[in-house]
């Protein structure tokens, strides 16, 4: 296996500032293009609600509201509906990656925000934020985001699996990627179109998955990352946190070496 992957393309990673953002501009800028935001959801009743209350606030922006229902066992189902949210019912094998492709299948949209289930601070600029890069700059194919993420009551240290697994086999394997600040963001963007070159890993490895195969295949000047401030969900213990390092060490070793 090389320790080094050689990708199209050299330069470096669009970084988009919070103030580089303007609403108008966003809205501007959409015109006829068509929106849909997908959120995968599996028993996230007690901050779905709050996820799409806060999308909601600028749907002018969004054409279609779209929430995978993977194998929920409480609320998230009514909570969707009750919101207005279009509900698919993901009946396949339970995954991230997997619930999120239902979503895609289930859109006609030629750009696709994906938000995850569980934050408890979503901002209403979430969805507009992940849309400029997309809507100013065509080379642009894939967003993901970036901010900073409390660790319990420390105002950072969150994002363990991030900054110790992530990053560093990125660095590792894919110089260059390792400038994603946050590759394992769930709050993503992409045009339809990057579905004819790349498919969805269908676990917990798809976001690293989606950003080392669309370097690939468009090279770095296709991912752009904008800063969306403060993210908070729940922190996991390093039980629950040591699965999901080694599926994403599986993801990028399996991809190092194809």
């Amino acid at each position: 296996m090389s320790s080094l992957v050689v990708m199209a393309g050299t330069s470096a990673t669009a970084t988009f500032s919070f103030g580089d953002f303007r609403l108008e501009d966003v809205r501007s800028r959409k015109g006829t293009t068509s929106v849909a935001v997908v959120i995968p959801a599996k028993n996230e009743a007690n901050t779905l609600a709050s996820v799409l209350e806060a999308t909601l606030v600028h749907d002018e922006l969004i054409d279609e509201l779209i929430v995978v229902d993977d194998h929920s066992e409480d609320n998230t189902v009514s909570e969707a509906l009750t919101h207005g949210a279009k509900v698919v019912e993901h009946l396949g094998p339970t995954g991230k990656g997997a619930a999120m492709a239902a979503g895609v299948a289930a859109s006609s949209s030629e750009l696709i925000v994906f938000l995850d289930a569980d934050v408890i601070n979503t901002s209403s600029e979430y969805v507009a934020r992940l849309l400029q890069p997309l809507l100013e700059r065509p080379e642009i194919q894939l967003v993901k985001g970036f901010y900073d993420r409390p660790l319990f009551d420390l105002p950072t240290g969150g994002g363990r699996v991030n900054d110790l697994t992530a990053r560093p086999i990125l660095s590792l394997l894919f110089p260059g990627l390792d400038e994603v600040r946050q590759p394992l963001a769930g709050e993503t963007a992409l045009r339809r179109s990057v579905f004819d070159h790349v498919a969805l890993d269908t676990g917990y490895g798809v976001e690293i998955a989606l950003l080392i195969d669309v370097a690939r295949a468009y090279g770095f000047a296709a991912i752009g990352q904008v800063d969306l401030g403060v993210r908070r969900h729940r922190n996991r213990s390093l039980d629950e946190l040591r699965p999901m390092a080694t599926e994403i060490l599986r993801v990028a070793l399996s991809r190092a070496s194809s």
